[in-house]
This record gives C-alpha cells, sequence and structure tokens, in this order.
C-alpha cells in the first residue's frame, strides 16, 4: 500500500519526505545549547524512525558543513527498508562519467531507492572550495553537458563525446543502475538559467517555501518551459514544520526555535547570504523577511524564523494539524505533489508530523496502524473494543 493512501474526501495524495540534519541538530538556532553533533548512529536514529512512520523518503543536504550525502546514503541504505535517498549531484565537482558509475552503484545496493537532485548553484565561496569558478550562467551551461553525458550512459551508450566543458571518448557503464534509463532527477533553481536545466533535464522541479502566489509563479514558468520541450514536470517544496495540538502551542515552539538568536547573528547571516551567495532563491528568501523580527510572519500559517540564520529553505508551516494541512492543499491546487520537510529536532519532529499531521493529510502512519492490534495504557486496542463493546 503506497504511503500516500489517502482518506475519503481528500482529492490528491501527497508524497512526504523528510530530512537528515547532516550538518548537525538541535532545539534552538544560533545556540550551543542542547545541539546534537553530526554523527552517523543519530542518522540512523532518523532514518529508521521515517522509515518506520510512513514518509517515503530524505533528503540529504551537500556542502563543506555536512557529511558527504553519497557514503551517508550508502550506510543508511543498509538499516532501512523502504525508505528513497535524495542525494546530491553536483555538476561541476566531479567528472559525469564517474558521477554515473557511483549512481549506478548505489542504486543497486538500495535495490532502487536514489534519487538524484541535481545542485549547480549555491555559496561562490564555498564552490571556489571545490574548484568551481564559473559565474551562476556558464555553470548551468556546463551542468547542461554534464547531465547529457551522465543520462546517456546510464541509458547504456557507450558515448563519445566533446563539448565546451567535457570531453568523453568510449564512456560507458558496465553496471546498470535497478531503475530504467537512470534514477529520477530533481532540481531546484528559481534563476532562468536553473529552469531551462529543470525542463531539459530532471523529473521533478523544485522550490522553497514562498507564499502560495510566488509558488505558483515558478512552477507555471517551469511548466511552460517544459512543455515547450514536449516534457511534463512534477513540483516539489521544501519546508520546515512546527506543528501542534493547538496553535497557541505551534506559535510558542516557533518563537523558542529562535529565542536565543541574537540580533549581530542574524545581521552576520544577513551579510553573508547578501555578499556570498549568487543564488536567485536565496536572495527570494531574504527579501520575505529583510532579516527583521517583526516581519516573520510572510502568508497565513508561514513562517521565515529558520531563514534568518539558514541559508536555502527558510520558511515552516506552523499551526494546529488541520491549519497547516489546509495550507499544503492550498500548494497541492498550484501543481505541487511532493513535500520534504524536517523540524528541529529532527527525530522528535518526525513523530510529531508523522502522529498529528499525517491523519489530517490521509497519510498512513505505519506505527498508528500496527498499534492498533494491541492493547495497552496508550491505546484501547483490539481487546480493549471487545470489552467497550461487551459493556455497551
Amino acid at each position: 500500500m503506497s504511503v500516500t493512501a489517502l482518506r475519503p474526501g481528500i482529492a490528491d495524495p501527497i508524497h512526504f519526505f523528510w530530512f537528515i540534519p547532516t550538518h548537525g541538530d538541535g532545539s534552538y538556532l544560533g545556540s550551543e545549547r542542547q545541539q546534537r553533533p553530526a554523527e552517523f548512529p543519530y542518522f540512523k536514529q532518523i532514518a529508521q524512525a521515517v522509515d518506520q512512520l510512513g514518509f517515503e523518503g530524505v533528503l540529504l543536504p551537500t556542502g563543506q558543513s555536512c557529511e558527504d550525502s553519497w557514503i551517508t546514503a550508502t550506510g543508511l541504505a543498509t538499516v532501512t527498508e523502504r525508505l528513497k535517498f535524495l542525494v546530491a549531484l553536483r555538476p561541476g565537482v566531479v567528472s559525469p562519467s564517474f558521477a554515473a558509475r557511483q549512481t549506478a552503484a548505489l542504486d543497486r545496493l538500495s535495490n532502487g531507492r536514489l534519487l538524484l537532485n541535481v545542485v549547480v548553484g549555491g555559496n561562490p565561496v564555498e564552490l571556489a572550495g571545490d574548484g568551481v569558478f564559473l559565474p551562476h550562467d556558464e555553470r548551468y551551461l556546463q551542468a547542461d553537458e554534464f547531465l547529457t553525458i551522465w543520462r546517456r550512459l546510464l541509458s547504456g551508450e557507450t558515448l563519445d563525446f566533446r563539448g565546451k566543458y567535457y570531453r568523453v571518448e568510449g564512456g560507458r557503464i558496465d553496471f546498470p543502475p535497478v531503475q530504467s534509463p537512470h534514477p529520477p532527477l530533481w532540481f531546484g533553481g528559481s534563476s532562468d538559467a536553473g529552469q531551462e536545466i529543470a525542463a531539459e533535464h530532471t523529473d521533478v522541479y523544485l522550490t522553497w517555501g514562498e507564499p502560495v502566489a510566488g509558488v505558483a509563479e515558478k512552477v507555471e514558468r517551469a511548466r511552460q518551459r517544459a512543455a515547450a520541450r514536449g516534457r511534463k514536470l512534477r513540483f516539489g517544496i521544501r519546508l520546515h514544520f512546527i506543528v501542534r495540538e493547538t496553535e497557541e502551542e505551534a506559535w510558542a515552539a516557533a518563537d523558542r526555535l529562535i529565542s536565543r538568536v541574537s540580533d549581530a547573528q542574524i545581521e552576520a547571516a544577513q551579510k553573508r547570504f547578501a555578499e556570498q551567495m549568487d543564488s536567485v532563491g536565496q536572495k527570494r528568501m531574504a527579501e520575505l523577511h529583510g532579516g527583521r523580527r517583526d516581519r516573520l510572519v510572510v502568508a497565513p500559517n508561514l513562517w521565515a524564523g529558520v531563514g534568518l540564520v539558514r541559508t536555502g529553505a527558510g520558511t515552516a508551516l506552523v499551526g494546529t494539524p488541520e491549519q497547516v494541512a489546509e495550507r499544503l492543499r492550498e500548494y497541492q491546487a498550484v501543481g505541487i505533489d511532493t513535500v520534504i520537510g524536517s523540524g528541529y529536532p529532527h527525530l522528535e519532529e518526525a513523530y510529531r508530523v508523522a502522529e498529528l499531521l499525517f491523519p489530517a493529510l490521509g497519510i498512513e502512519n505505519r506505527l498508528r496502524r500496527l498499534g492498533a492490534a494491541v492493547a495497552n495504557e496508550f491505546t484501547v486496542g483490539r481487546h480493549g473494543r471487545e470489552r467497550v463493546a461487551a459493556a455497551s
């Protein structure tokens, strides 16, 4: 049975992924209090929990401050059963032929549970540390050649290729991937150059969490570009979640998350984002709040507090299960069918999302289904229901 099985009254399924915090985790942003180091045993706890809870997959981030996503996913694939792994594919950082062999190997090891997140942009300062010095738009031209070679090799071709950035002679993959012709390609990029890559090569286009109108505009632009090539895209959104039984609890948790962030930290982070990064998506995130604490609620239940100090996805849906589910249905209405969620700390918040939000979305919580068959102090169970029926 699909983890996106629907309850009556919900028109469309939603695919729900979670996040492995390979750069560290904790209860407070901007503070060393109650922090959890980036260690594999902790990643394993999260992966096994979300595998059992009914999440469809996990995103592993990439960058200088993260444990390597490929090696981490390989380890996690051996200790999970159903979970899919969205791993970074970095044009310009590795060769396309080498990346194709890595892809095939991990797809076989995981028995077809590999997904690829094409990461072209980011922070030019960090990219320089990896030996990448191309300007923004040219990085996407290089990525076009990279993905062309990568796709053709994994499709079984013996390839000769000569382009501006890559030259391959007699390239081939002797051990094919499980998924045919290759694991799906996902991509997130707000610039025109990025959307051209998405339209030409990828299967799922991702956006960070913006107000619905902004997401709808990005989705429509990407859809039109793909249609011009005779292709169709699916669409996903990357969001944090703070879901509680009452609205007051949810907003209190949001305030607590940034309660130890200083004004100096916010100023330094926003300056770094503006001066070091050439990401259009990052600029859109920063413009939502302008670095100001009094502008963090940017749409109903959409809170930009995480983006005060965090790069990338900086918004969270905050509220009751019913409120958050309604906001997600608004995103669905403009084409979003996949959510990549996260929350601080990621282990506990995965349980909260599964226990509170999944029922409101009609997603099956496997632990809840398994627990319904037993009788204990936490559930009526089958035998308890029999006693209730007998007494009535």
